[in-house]
């Protein structure tokens, strides 16, 4: 019953944030109503790399200008890690506009709502879509692994933005050994 989550494929992302923006009818007449905030949660979660966790209590003074950038500023709940990367422009704009529209003012949280409540409006999507072993946590694997595939295959770097320990936890949380072993058996065949 202990299924693994997966990084989502970038056609699965597309999808599952498109439906979240428009809302859907199922075949069975219920209809999920378009959810702008879950779309921006997991938009979140596959440009920034954080956790759904850190996600859901993000608040616009969490993202201070240091410079010529914006960074993070927040500590990580699950490992209390301090977590200060860039931000980078276009995403800092996403969320001012977010927060403008709906009117939140930068020390409160951006979202208002539970991890439970985005994972059950996740599997309704994900359901109708007739996709497996998708979670919240598929949207930061999907960052680790287009990272990891944009960057030469740099495993450090994707550590260092997940805040991993090692490097081997950063492997086997992108299916790296999986990756290469797949790639290594296909590219050995010697046929004559």
């Amino acid at each position: 019953m202990n299924k693994k989550t997966v990084a989502l494929t970038e056609e699965q992302y597309k999808e599952i944030i498109s439906l979240n923006r428009s809302g859907f009818a199922g075949s069975d007449g219920h209809v999920v109503k378009s959810n702008n905030r879950i779309a921006t949660i997991l938009t979140l979660e596959a440009n920034l790399g954080l956790r759904i966790s850190d996600i859901l209590k993000l608040r616009l003074s969490g993202i201070i200008r240091d410079g010529d950038r914006y960074r993070l500023d927040i500590v990580e709940q699950k490992t209390k890690k301090k977590r200060e990367f860039t931000v980078p422009m276009e995403i800092y704009v996403y969320i001012q506009n977010y927060a403008l529209f709906n009117s939140i003012s930068p020390s409160a949280k951006l979202f208002d709502i539970s991890e439970r409540a985005v994972q059950k409006h996740l599997k309704l999507i994900c359901d109708y879509l007739g996709y497996d072993n998708i979670s919240t946590h598929s949207f930061r694997k999907y960052f680790a692994t287009t990272i990891y595939r944009e960057n030469n295959y740099n495993i450090e770097l994707v550590r260092v933005l997940l805040q991993h320990s090692s490097a081997v936890t950063t492997q086997r949380y992108i299916g790296l050994q999986r990756q290469e072993i797949e790639k290594a058996l296909q590219n050995h065949i010697k046929l004559l």
